[in-house]
């Protein structure tokens, strides 16, 4: 996986989607290879895929308190999806080096996704 080039999209919904795409692709590799990989693959594109997802219902909130909590639950699915591709890393399922781009763009997802709540929620009082 290639590191985010700048021309890349900067918006939230986008970055997320591109994320579940390069995830998708990912997974499709690892299912095709015997091993521990393959369960592995299947937490990691469930918690990959409800990043973009849980940003996409955001969008769409009820109120103030239904669009902290689909981003709360985006930042915590962005956690989730980084603790599998260290695990992927650490257990040499992978190098590091084959997912360090996508590590990093969750890295930096988990900061948006986090200055978006604590913004939310000062907003809302």
């Amino acid at each position: 996986m290639k590191p985010r080039e700048s021309s890349q999209p900067t918006d939230i919904r986008e970055r997320t989607f591109d994320l579940s795409v390069r995830l998708v692709k990912l997974c499709r590799y690892l299912e095709d290879r015997p091993g521990v990989g393959r369960t592995l693959s299947w937490q990691l594109l469930r918690s990959g895929t409800s990043i973009g997802a849980n940003v996409e219902e955001a969008q769409a909130g009820q109120s103030r308190a239904d669009f902290i909590s689909k981003n709360l639950i985006a930042l915590k699915e962005a956690r989730e999806t980084d603790y599998w591709l260290r695990l992927i890393a650490a257990a040499q399922v992978l190098p590091e080096r084959r997912i360090s781009a996508l590590r990093s763009e969750v890295e930096e997802l988990k900061l948006i996704l986090g200055a978006i709540v604590v913004s939310a929620k000062k907003n809302a009082r």
